[in-house]
Order: C-alpha cells, then sequence, then structure tokens
C-alpha cells in the first residue's frame, strides 16, 4: 500500500446506493471516499464505538448528525462522535464527494 493517493481516483458510482472506497486503511484508522448522486442518502445511524469525520470534497450535502441538520459544502468538515446517529443526502444536482475517515475501523469481513 502507498502512503499518498488522489482520492480522484477512488471516486465512483452506483446507479441505485452511494459509493464507497477505501483509500486507507489501518489498525486505528479507515480513510474512505462516498459519492452520492443527486437523490442517494446514507440512512441516519450510529456506531457505538467509532468517531466519524465527513470532509465535503465536491459538491454540497445535507448531513444529520444527532438532532442537527445542516447544508456542508466542498471545504466543509462534519464530526458525528461514537454513539451519535448521523447521515447524508445529497440534495444537489451534482455528485457529492466525501472524504470518510472512521476511527477504529469496523471489522473486516
Amino acid at each position: 500500500m502507498s502512503n499518498f493517493t488522489d482520492f480522484q481516483s477512488h471516486i465512483g458510482m452506483h446507479p441505485d446506493r452511494f459509493f464507497k472506497g477505501t483509500l486507507f486503511r489501518g489498525e486505528m484508522l479507515l480513510v474512505g471516499i462516498n459519492c452520492f448522486e443527486p437523490g442517494q442518502t446514507q440512512s441516519v445511524h450510529d456506531h457505538a464505538d467509532q468517531d466519524k469525520v465527513y470532509v465535503v470534497m465536491a459538491g454540497v450535502g445535507r448531513f444529520t448528525v444527532g438532532d442537527e441538520v445542516r447544508d456542508v459544502s466542498a471545504g466543509g468538515v462534519v464530526w458525528a462522535a461514537a454513539g451519535i446517529p448521523h447521515g447524508v443526502t445529497n440534495p444537489g444536482d451534482t455528485r457529492l464527494s466525501v472524504l470518510v475517515c472512521i476511527a477504529p475501523p469496523p471489522a473486516r469481513r
């Protein structure tokens, strides 16, 4: 695994659900890219023992964290602490690309 990458080489799409790609995965952290086509959603959910950070790379996302809902554009950073419900929707008309960091990473399947 290289220590360097370009997030754009990990972008993709699925017509029926949002796309997830892994950039880096270690014992303590997972870094990925999530891509949402217009109208696609990551349902509100939580991770009891994982913190998550979203960095909007392109587009605009509607983020829910706990009781708060905000539209966040490129350059915005969103924090969802362990146990706090969170989710994302692309309300726009262009792709939403979000860098996602999860610590510790989910168990491998």
